[in-house]
Order: C-alpha cells, then structure tokens, then sequence
C-alpha cells in the first residue's frame, strides 16, 4: 500500500499546483458530517460557540460539554509526543508520559523518502492516540532559508519538491493513525530573529514556488486538518490575521476545509483575527472571548462567522476520535515497533560527506584501539532549546552505540575534550567552571591534554563535533555557522598526534566545517538521531548498513556566501529583549521579561527571490563545501543509458525518464536518485536548475536496476504575477539525473 502512495505522490507533487476542488478529494471528506454539525450549532448560544474559539487548558480548547462534544487535545510535536505540561509549559511529571524520540526534522529530510515520511508520521500518531491527543503540532515545514535559523533542526529542507514529499509523507501517516496533523508554521516562519514581529516582504511568485508548495501539498493531497499560522507578518500582516494567506489561498483556492490554531501568543486582534482566517487563539481569551461576543453584539460582526469558525472545529473533532481520559495513558507509550520506525529513520539519514582512502567503514579486526573525543559523543540531545524537547523512555549516545556494538572487540577510551555551551540559559549558571562561558571560548587545557594523550595511541580518532539544542534553538538564530568552543582548534592539535581522523558532526543545521575537512580522513553528519541514534550511527560507521542519507540542505564555504548575507537582507537587528513565546510562558528562561505585541516590525526582504539554497549557488557560481544532495556510500553506483518515453510534451503530459542504475560494490546499499531540470532557452526568469522529483532505490550487490522517475509537465509552470496565476512556458528543457545537484551523470533534452 505505501508503495502506491509512494508512487501517487510523484504526480502529487506537481497536480497540487494545479487542481481543481474535485469531490472526494481529502478535505472534502471533512465535510461528511456537516448536516449533523449544523443541527449542533444551532443549539448553542453565543457564549458556547465562542468558548470553543479560545484555549481552555495550555493544550486544549472547549468543546461543548452540554451537547457531549469533547475537547479538543493539543500535543506538541513535531519529533516527539510531549509530555504533559501546565502553566508556563514546566513539566507535570508524570511517570507514564514517555514518547518515542524520533530523529528531527533536517534528520528525516536526509533520507529523502516519502515511506520513511509516512512510518515516522504514523508512529507519532499512534503514540499521540495512547496518550489521548487529537491534534500533533508538526509537521514543521518550512523552507531552510538562513544556514543560522534556530529551528533548521525541527524544518525540512532549502527544497520546496523535497519538503513537499516529505510533508504529504508525514501527514498522511499520521492521520492514518487517527490523529490529526497541524501544519506549522504557516507562512514563511525563516528566522527566529524578531520572530514575533518580522514583516516578510516577498513577491507572489517566490511565495507560491518555493514557501507555499509544501503546504499547499499536504493541504491538498495529505488531508491536513489543522495549519498553525506563524507569529511573524507577511507582506504587512500578522499570520493570525493574514486574509491573503488563510482566506485567500488557504481556504479559497486550496480548498481547506479545517480548523487554524494561533500559534501560542500569535493572536494580535479581534477583529483582525476573525475576519483573517483564524479558528481558534492560543492561548487566552482576550481576543477570542468577551471582546469577540461583545463584537458580535454591538453588530460590529455576524454571528454567521462565528458559526463557520465553529463548524470547522466540529469538522476536525468529529474526524478525529475523542479518547475519554480514562483510556489514556493507560499502555506504555513508546513501544518496540515506534522505537524501530525511529531507528530506521536514523540509519536512513546519517551522511557520509568524505571517506578519503575507504577509511570507513572500521574493520573491528584491525582497528583496535578507538580514541572516542568530544563531549557530543555523550551527550543526550532528546532535550535542550525553549520549545522542541522529548522526554524519551531512554536515548542511546553514540559512544554508548559503539560499546554495545563492538563490545570487547576494540579498545574504546573516551575523552571529553571540550565543554558544553549552553546558549540562552548560559546566564543562569554563571561562572561554572564545567561550562563554556561564551560561544567561542578557548580550549580547556586540562579537557585537551587528556584528549591528546587518549588519540596519541589509538589506531583511530572518532572525533564528535557540532552544536546542541542550546545553541541551535527556538526563539534565537545562530550568531554564525562555526564550530563552537574552539572546536577547530581542539581538531587540528588532534591531528598533530594522531592523522587518522573520522569527523562525526552531531548538529541540526549546517556547520562551517572547512577546518574539519582538512583535518578529517572521513566525516560523516549524523543529526540529532532519536533515541537509536546511537545504535544506527554505530551500525553505519562499522559498515553493517551502508550510509545512504542525502544533504537536505547546501553546506556553505562560509556562511557569507548564502544568499541572505550575500545579499544583506537578513533582518538580523534584535529590536526586543523579549521572544514573544517565552516572554509568556518560558520565565524560567527570561526572567520577568516583557512582550510588547506593538512592537516595531523590521522588515526581511526576500530579495532574493527563487533563489535559495543550491538555487543560489547554481545560478551565481558560487563554490560550496557540500552540495545539496550530496551524500555518499561505501559502494559505487553506475548510472547509464538515459531516455524518455517522448522527446515532445504537451502540457498535461507526464515525462518519463528511465535510466538504469547499477551497484557496483560488495555489499546492498540505497541510493537517492535525484532529477533535476534547466530550462535552455526561456525568456522567464529561472533558477540554473531545479530538483523536481527523487526516489530511493535500494540494490543488491552487483544488482541493475531500471529505474523510471516522472514529472508531470504541469510542475513545471511559474506564477505569473501579471496574470495572478499558473503558466507554462514552451521551449527546451534540460532533464539531469545523478547523485546530487553537483553531480549529475545523465543528461537530456525534451521539448515542452
């Protein structure tokens, strides 16, 4: 069955663009009970049906308790079931509230793999069902724009095809599991610099191709019954209250028929809010309470819109079964078949970025002794940061993944090497000598004399850098994409005693690892994994599973060849001391601190346009350190003898590439097919090429495979801003299939 989705969602990603509202389609489904919805709003008074447009509880809103209408249960996501909280989202500390830690989201777009998608998005529904919930807030979604963004972790990809895939992937397993998805953050939520009060100015067109797609997708194919408008304004409005985006686009030309939930805090207004597309506020009722009755009553606004608001509530909550309290919580939570969906996901997704003279994978028969040195080897990465945490059953570090691996086989002796950062909390432990006091503080001597001594000896350093969730986090940008605590540094003296260096970049986002390069025989990117993370990172580097993960986004030289630096419309200037999310309910990290919802909104200029990511550094011949896409593995894979089943296309024309893929090597293995296209003669404004659609084939040794991608000719259409729609532009078109947006084997050329 996921194979034929796997395959339906090759033409999904283009026909979204284009559809009509059919019947039948996903969202009309929502509408099947609207006769029994109707006869209940009509029976409730005015207080009822605005009671349920506002938060009851920190994770939930009213249902109609008169009429046996449950409420409605929010659980955060987007990689994990959350554990119960209350006031100022502190911890109940429950003991049967442990969910499944799953690989984040920049982890999941590394496997680019709608399957894997689904299995994740369906384990997390299941378990949300077991602990009673009926909304996850996730997936979140959007586009990877700036190397420092706080959340890349938590987003996808810099892709709109690959966020796209995932997305629906994601949504429709987890809905499958009878649990609704929240697609978040909605829209062009890029930055958590002045997060919740940044004005994205943008033309139409970069919108809709590039930060809309993902979301029109998951809306349109996979069914999504609730979106999350995000804090920040587009184009001079507030998420909450965007017409344009939740009236407009959203519910007019998507066809969506759910509910929107504010993000917590994002609601700004009450008559903004409720003409603007808004559902439901989180959290209080000093929009959505007295003042919208009071509106409705002075004849400020009728009452006919709070029914619709109502009604689309309903939709969701008679689509998604309400699970009395009694029969929550009463199983174990996170169970074998979600920890092994976690696991797969992981070895999935694990990069291999450089393997100079086939150091890797290690042969325990003659590797004997492992030098083990960076405090990332140990530390846990399920909690850290302001919003995103899991509190996980258990979580296996990647040292802890060696031992239980390799056992007596190797010698494995570990030393810290570095301290740890703790980023926005850092000033509520001062002066702890255990703690790195700032982002790029010098060595410890004594941490790096024993991290010396330990790899002087070994046969092989195992050398664990990157970030943590205290660095990359919500509600702060990185300051920039180096190594923290002098990692460069601590690299390079372990070079001068000991060459034989694998690099393991434990992070989120993109780190500068140009020093890194240098130094390392091998690096290999392996995120912040889940709670197997350990056991998968092991089972790549000793070769039992061959690395298969994909960039999901451009690794930069230096973070001032991206595009928003290059260009300097990064709204960067911090023009508050409070976030808008934990000045409200996070005090435990700011402190009294204040929110001031009039703030001045600075502006980002998405000048840029269409040119993101790879996009970018295509069009404008910039040099990267890794491209997207790239990823390699412990076998060679030959790709030969490209064609098409026509050499001419109409517009609702499917393409068909074949092409046959053979692996060469010893061992089974996945490889990413990816195919790209450039438009050799067009008069419109294009990008050097772009991704459009993908699959990952797996090989038996020595196996060949023919291997057949579609895209659907309507996917390749602009906006046309003149127009205020789709168009198609004719002419030759350049198809290129390979291993990464850098290395594409293949080429030919139809025409549309």
């Amino acid at each position: 069955m996921k194979r034929i989705l796997k395959n339906a969602v090759r033409l999904m990603i283009i026909t979204t663009i284009a559809g009509a509202n059919a019947q039948n389609t996903p969202q009309e489904k929502l509408t099947v009970n609207d006769q029994k919805i109707n006869a209940i709003i009509a029976q409730m008074t005015l207080e009822e049906k605005v009671e349920m447009l506002h938060s009851k509880t920190i994770m939930s809103s009213e249902g109609v308790p008169r009429l046996g209408i449950q409420d409605i249960k929010y659980a955060d996501g987007p990689f994990a079931v959350r554990e119960e909280i209350g006031d100022g989202f502190q911890p109940l500390n429950w003991t049967t509230d442990s969910a499944t830690y799953y690989p984040t989201g920049s982890a999941l777009a590394a496997t680019w793999s709608y399957d894997l998608a689904y299995d994740y998005g369906k384990a997390l529904g299941t378990e949300a069902r077991r602990r009673g919930k009926d909304i996850i807030l996730g997936p979140a979604m959007n586009i990877q724009r700036l190397p420092v963004g706080g959340r890349t972790y938590e987003y996808f990809s810099e892709d709109p095809a690959l966020n796209t895939v995932l997305a629906v992937g994601y949504t429709k397993g987890m809905q499958d599991a009878g649990t609704a998805a929240c697609l978040k953050h909605y829209a062009l939520n890029n930055q958590e610099t002045n997060r919740g009060s940044v004005d994205v100015i943008i033309a139409e067109r970069p919108m809709r191709e590039i930060y809309l797609k993902a979301f029109e997708a998951a809306v349109k194919e996979g069914g999504a019954m609730c979106v999350m408008p995000a804090y920040n304004k587009v184009n001079g409005y507030y998420g909450s209250e965007n017409n344009h985006l939740n009236n407009v686009i959203l519910r007019g030309e998507w066809g969506f028929k759910g509910m929107t939930v504010s993000d917590w805090g994002g609601t700004h207004s009450t008559m903004g809010a409720a003409l603007g597309g808004l559902n439901v506020q989180m959290t209080g009722d000093n929009f959505f309470g007295p003042p919208l009755i009071e509106a409705v009553r002075e004849g400020k606004l009728n009452e006919s819109v709070i029914d619709d608001k109502v009604r689309e509530i309903l939709r969701l909550r008679f689509a998604v079964e309400a699970i009395p309290n009694e029969k929550a919580n009463t199983v174990k939570i996170s169970q074998k078949e979600q920890q092994e969906v976690a696991y797969n996901v992981a070895t999935k997704a694990i990069v291999l970025l450089k393997n100079e003279k086939t150091v890797l994978p290690i042969n325990p028969s003659k590797t004997k002794k492992i030098a083990v040195i960076g405090l990332n080897a140990t530390a846990p990465t399920a909690w850290g940061g302001m919003g995103a945490g899991a509190k996980t059953p258990y979580e296996i570090t990647p040292l802890q993944g060696l031992q239980n691996r390799l056992g007596d086989q190797v010698e494995i002796q570990y030393a810290q090497a570095y301290k740890n950062f703790l980023g926005m909390f850092a000033a509520y432990r001062p002066n702890d000598p255990t703690l790195a006091q700032t982002l790029d503080e010098a060595p410890d001597a004594t941490l790096l004399a024993e991290a010396l001594s330990v790899a002087r000896n070994a046969d092989l350093v195992l050398f664990f850098a990157g970030t943590n969730k205290f660095i990359e986090s919500e509600g702060v940008d990185r300051e920039n994409i180096t190594l923290p605590v002098s990692q460069d540094l601590i690299i390079a003296k372990l070079a001068e005693v000991n060459p034989n260096i694998v690099t393991v970049v434990v992070s989120g986002g993109p780190c500068d690892l140009r020093v890194v390069e240098e130094k390392s025989k091998a690096i290999v990117q392996a995120w912040w994994n889940g709670l197997e993370g350990g056991h998968a990172l092991a089972d790549v580097l000793l070769g039992t599973i061959a690395p298969s993960g994909k960039l999901p986004f451009t690794f930069p030289l230096k973070l001032e060849d991206s595009p928003a630096y290059a260009l300097n419309n990064f709204s960067s200037e911090v023009v508050s001391d409070g976030d808008v999310f934990a000045a409200q309910f996070r005090h435990d990290i700011v402190g009294d601190a204040e929110y001031d919802p009039n703030i001045h909104s600075p502006k980002a200029y998405y000048s840029e346009g269409s040119l993101v990511g790879y996009r970018w550094f295509d069009t404008k011949g910039v040099p990267v350190l890794y491209p997207f896409g790239h990823g390699l593995s412990y076998v060679d894979f030959n790709y030969a003898n490209i064609r098409s089943d026509k050499k001419q296309y109409a517009a609702d024309d499917i393409i068909k590439v074949s092409f046959d893929l053979t692996n060469q090597g010893t061992m089974a293995a996945d490889e990413v097919v990816q195919l790209y296209v450039r438009r050799l003669d067009a008069q419109v404004e294009w990008p050097n090429k772009e991704l459009k659609t993908f699959e990952r084939v797996t090989l038996a040794a020595g196996q060949t495979r023919t291997v057949t991608l579609e895209v659907p000719v309507a996917e390749l259409r602009y906006w046309d801003e003149s127009t205020n729609g789709w168009q198609l532009e004719n002419g030759q078109l350049e198809v290129l299939v390979g291993r990464s947006s850098a290395d594409m084997p293949l080429k030919m050329t139809v025409g549309i």
